[in-house]
């Protein structure tokens, strides 16, 4: 399917990077643990990149260690929790005297760059893990999933903390295509321009206009979301729109709406390849903090198959009842 492969569309910049912990992360940091509750200091040594080793030589890796251990005592218990700035896998670690999140970077050939030791802050944000306002899909007529579900292999977004549900939405065709002939305007594609609604009463609390569409395969990542609403439930349930077509959207901040109404037209704008719509649900306001929840939509066919509280994934064509 042309440029499909290329709707990876939103955000990660200016997130977290992935939150399933990676092969090499939970290797190394397991082998600074053992070495680190041995007293194996050469050990943890090794494990340094050539710049780690010059900025903290074996003495001052050792003092690190003895005093942090001194102040600590032992790692008991290490949870990885997600990655910080995209680079820094970060652990929950329980030591027998306190309760430290201990941040590990690594270079490309697995050694560590970065290692920095705080105190563990719970998060005191709000929990969301679905939708407790009744939905509708944010759309008429019947839309292809493209990226969608649990699991990498549905959906490339639950490797980021915020847009861990999102959906990546096309229409395709017969044939399984996006567009109609060759793909190289925005206008051949059949998402582009099509009626984007709000899925339940909410307060629209950020509105982004202006912000050209995008030759298609070719990427803005300047603004990355592009045009873009976000929705606030009187539930607290916050509904992220992005790449709207430019100069359509037709709400404002402030502005209270009904399930149903317009909110602008689909789009190609943003670091998106093709007009599309990337839909999800988080806990709060700010992408930068926020927690992706789980979308589930009321009542919508699904293959033609009425289905009822439910939550679509990839490859499935979905429309309201």
């Amino acid at each position: 399917m042309k440029n499909l492969n290329f709707v990876i569309l939103i955000l990660i910049p200016f997130l977290s990077f992935g939150q399933t912990e990676k092969d090499t992360s939970k290797k190394v940091s397991a082998e600074f643990q053992e070495f680190y509750n041995l007293d194996k200091y050469q050990n943890v040594f090794d494990l340094f990149s050539a710049e780690m080793k010059s900025a903290l030589p074996i003495e001052k890796t050792t003092d690190f260690i003895k005093g942090l251990k001194t102040q600590a005592g032992k790692i008991e218990k290490r949870e990885f929790t997600r990655y910080e700035n995209g680079t820094y896998a970060s652990y929950k670690t329980k030591f027998e005297r306190a309760l430290f999140s201990i941040n590990i970077s690594l270079n490309k050939n697995g050694k560590i760059n970065g290692l920095f030791v705080k105190p563990f802050k719970e998060s005191n944000l709000p929990k969301l893990e679905r939708n407790i306002t009744e939905m509708i899909l944010p759309f008429k007529e019947e839309w292809t999933v493209f990226w969608g579900g649990d699991t990498k292999d549905l959906n490339y977004h639950v490797e980021s903390e915020a847009q861990k549900n999102a959906f990546d939405i096309v229409i395709t065709d017969k044939n399984g295509k996006s567009f109609k002939t060759d793909g190289k305007t925005n206008e051949d594609y059949y998402a582009f321009g099509k009626e984007l609604i709000a899925p339940c009463d909410a307060e629209v609390i950020l509105s982004v206009d202006g912000i050209k569409d995008n030759i298609p395969g070719e990427l803005n990542p300047i603004y990355i979301p592009g045009n873009t609403v976000i929705l606030k439930t009187e539930n607290n349930e916050f509904l992220f729109f992005a790449h709207f077509k430019q100069n359509s959207i037709v709400v404002k901040q402030g502005q209270k709406v009904k399930q149903g109404k317009l909110l602008g037209l689909c789009g190609n704008s943003g670091n998106s390849s093709e007009a599309h719509l990337h839909f999800h649900l988080q806990n709060i306001e700010d992408m930068n903090k926020a927690t992706g929840a789980k979308s589930y939509f009321s009542e919508i066919l699904v293959n033609e198959e009425l289905k009822k509280d439910y939550s679509p994934i990839k490859g499935e064509k979905v429309k309201n009842k």
